[in-house]
């Protein structure tokens, strides 16, 4: 990947600015995957879910990172659950991953749940992994070409291995620490009208509102106007309009999809102290005592 010229005119997209903590930065652009489709070494995942979930279009070669269906431990509570490392390492070696390989993730919304597949794989200690800004819309715009089939993979089985990092996902415990920690922040990726409890949830038995303490921070905010991930300057002032300076984010969302966009959104703006809440308001928002709830701004 080329380096921009510091001097030249206007913000370096994010997706073209090098991370020096890793082989590559956690989000690539249109051109850079252009470039490498289809090389040795480099596999290319579709996370997309819901409407667009095995929809028949797809950058060419990309396989099935499928969150709806084996990616997610349907046997937990709440949807989209981690599955546990051995159960995520066999459906990486299903899907011909091995150690050595480059990913590059996208979804058919943009940057929705593409953050939450690189999410994880960073969780099972996987560091080659990027998403790819703006998505298959992203690719469409420019004009790149799509297969008319939805993702698939019939190849032969990879070499993936899980290292699991633990404190990338965190539980309802964790949560209600950070909540009482004047060090760490709590945001919610979902809607404002989620948040205060004037829009119902989407999905049945859960109570509205929000986390004592916790602050909101749509993720769409973190997106421009193509959505394109914001310049790291313009995702710094975003969290620190929120977080009010503090450095331990800790983010949570309906079910730990969206709370990966203000994670991934969140690394490259800088911050290192992060995790996600991966039974998020799907947990939290059960009736419970343990778990207090509250509306309003």
């Amino acid at each position: 990947m080329s380096t921009p010229d510091p001097a030249a005119a206007g913000p370096v997209p994010a997706s073209e600015r090098p991370d020096p903590a890793a082989p590559f930065g956690p989000l690539v652009g249109v051109e850079w995957l252009a470039e490498r489709i289809g090389g040795p070494g480099v596999v290319l995942f579709d996370a997309s879910v819901g409407a667009h979930r095995g929809a028949p279009a797809r950058i060419p070669g990309a396989r099935p990172f499928d969150l709806d269906g084996t990616l997610s431990d349907h046997a937990a509570a709440a949807p989209h659950t981690m599955p546990a490392a051995a159960e995520f390492a066999d459906a990486m070696r299903g899907l011909g991953l091995d150690d050595t390989d480059t990913v590059v993730v996208y979804d058919g919304a943009g940057i929705y749940s593409s953050a939450r597949a690189w999410w994880m794989l960073r969780a099972m200690g996987f560091d080659r992994a990027a998403v790819l800004d703006g998505g298959l819309p992203a690719w469409t715009a420019a004009g790149r070409p799509v297969e008319d089939a939805p993702a698939a993979y019939e190849g032969p089985r990879g070499t993936f291995t899980a290292r699991p990092r633990p404190g990338l996902l965190v539980d309802a415990a964790a949560v209600s620490a950070a909540l009482a920690d004047p060090a760490a922040a709590v945001l919610d990726a979902r809607t404002r009208e989620r948040f205060e409890g004037t829009a119902p949830e989407p999905r049945p038995g859960l109570r509205g509102g929000h986390m004592p303490g916790a602050v909101n921070l749509p993720f769409g905010r973190l997106q421009g106007p193509q959505g394109l991930m914001l310049p790291p300057d313009g995702l710094r002032a975003a969290f620190e309009a929120v977080a009010a300076g503090k450095e331990r984010l800790r983010f949570s969302c309906g079910s730990g999809v969206t709370a990966c966009v203000l994670a991934l959104g969140a690394t490259l703006a800088g911050y290192r102290d992060t995790a996600v809440y991966d039974g998020s308001w799907s947990e939290w928002g059960l009736p419970s005592p343990d778990r207090p709830v509250t509306s309003g701004p």
